[in-house]
């Protein structure tokens, strides 16, 4: 008798009642107390016969459960069964099992109660209630004030069933109707508040508004709207700080006409010529660096200074063309250190008009595209002449290179793309938009026999250079 009993992980009771006069009598616990330990009983069916739950499993039913003697005082249940001998089918006895109602039913029994709440286990088969914890009695009470929820136990007779009253279920509607409320009335207040400093703000951004309107009819451009985030006040100060910018701009290009935009188209245009021959002197730099040349870097760096500041010349766009020869010079100087003796470069001008005042790096564009395009073979020759012709400055760039065709030389002024802003086209439109349309580049090339870039500048009346 004792495997069965560590079969089940909780405390049982096993009492067989046998109708075997001769089988020792075995007694365990007291079996009107609560179940602590497993335990067996081997007891005489005589001291059950007349009860009516004895009666009911020898004439009726093989097994059931049920609760019996003292299993509703100690909540607990039984399943009884008839045992039958095997020789003649006679009944030998009846065997009991019991179980506490926590045991069997687990979360059922462990579940927290609820105010009001009623758990039963109830026999299917003739409605005894065999187990009930939490709240009233339903039946004692009026049923129809609660919700009944009932679930069969599987494999037995048993259904739980559940009692809730209206008024729990009612209860969370209840206090949700209480938050909903409440959230309605704050946001009611929080809504009127923000409506009000909503109101004072806006109205404050207005009267802003109209102030700089009426500065605008008084003829005061330069005041701006400045409002923080991005509203449609906002939007409306961007859109009138920008109309204010055009109209001044069209008042300024008004009263200085034509000069001061094409001051500013020269500025721009200047400004894009220069990073181009930094990027390349700087990536031989590099180049020599890597390679140990610490003599060679030295002389690029040295040439690249005087450069830049002939260049720069302290923000003055014109320099005398003595100056715009030297620059042109530094920039040979840096490329012998990286071509060596691989070319030849001379200068024939009058020295009548080396202090004639032209727009700084005209010449040395050109050059620079000599060395970019018409350089083929192993060295190549380079010669800048200068001369006055009447009120003109003539200038000549010439090489011995491989030349351009007829219709590159005819559309190297119309080129577009990354490069459009470097090189011949560059140095044509700022003299243009210095001078004007009679002043310019002309190229003149044959294919495989070098190239001359002419340029056209006014004899303008010569500066000291001594201030240079």
């Amino acid at each position: 008798m004792q495997s069965p009993l560590q079969l089940f992980g909780n405390p049982i009771r096993i009492v067989l009642y046998a109708n075997n006069n001769d089988l020792n009598i075995v007694e365990g616990d007291d079996l009107t107390k609560p179940l602590k330990e497993s335990d067996y009983y081997i007891l005489s069916s005589s001291e059950i016969k007349n009860s009516d739950w004895a009666q009911q499993i020898f004439e009726g039913y093989d097994n059931r459960w049920m609760q019996v003697q003292s299993d509703r005082d100690l909540n607990q249940i039984s399943h009884v069964r008839r045992m039958l001998s095997f020789n003649d089918y006679h009944n030998s006895g009846i065997l009991r099992i019991t179980v506490g109602f926590a045991d069997l039913l687990g979360n059922y029994v462990t579940y927290p109660e609820e105010d009001g709440i009623s758990m039963r286990l109830v026999d299917g088969i003739t409605g005894a209630v065999m187990y009930q914890r939490g709240g009233t009695d339903p039946e004692a009470a009026n049923s129809s004030s609660y919700l009944t929820l009932k679930q069969v136990v599987p494999g037995t007779d048993f259904v739980i069933e559940t009692w809730v009253p209206h008024d729990y279920l009612q209860k969370d509607a209840q206090r949700l109707q209480k938050i909903i409320l409440s959230v309605c009335t704050i946001s009611f207040v929080v809504m009127m508040l923000i409506g009000f400093l909503v109101a004072r703000l806006s109205g404050r951004k207005m009267r802003k508004i109209i102030t700089l309107v009426r500065a605008f009819e008084n003829g005061s451009f330069e005041k701006r709207l400045r409002f923080r985030g991005n509203d449609e006040f906002s939007q409306i100060a961007d859109a009138f700080n920008s109309m204010a910018t055009n109209i001044q701009e069209l008042i300024s290009n008004v009263y200085v006409q034509g000069i001061r935009r094409k001051q500013a188209e020269l500025d721009a245009l200047q400004a894009q010529i220069n990073p181009h021959f930094l990027y390349n002197t700087l990536s031989t730099i590099s180049s020599l660096a890597n390679l140990g040349e610490t003599a060679q870097v030295t002389e690029m760096v040295k040439g690249l200074s005087k450069f830049y500041r002939l260049t720069l010349n302290e923000g003055n766009i014109v320099i005398p063309l003595v100056k715009e020869l030297e620059q042109v010079e530094s920039y040979m100087n840096i490329q012998r250190v990286k071509y060596v003796d691989a070319f030849i470069f001379s200068v024939d001008a009058d020295p009548s008009i080396l202090d004639v005042p032209v727009i700084k790096l005209i010449l040395q564009p050109i050059v620079e595209n000599v060395f970019k395009h018409a350089w083929y073979g192993d060295k190549i020759t380079i010669r800048i002449e200068g001369r006055r012709l009447d009120n003109l400055i003539e200038l000549n760039v010439i090489d011995n290179g491989v030349g351009m065709k007829p219709e590159t030389a005819q559309s190297i002024f119309n080129v577009t793309g990354p490069e459009s802003g470097y090189g011949l086209k560059n140095v044509n439109e700022r003299i243009k938009l210095r001078y004007g349309d009679n002043y310019g580049l002309e190229i003149g090339s044959v294919y495989g026999g070098g190239t001359t870039v002419r340029i056209l500048l006014p004899a303008e009346p010569a500066i000291d250079t001594d201030t240079w």
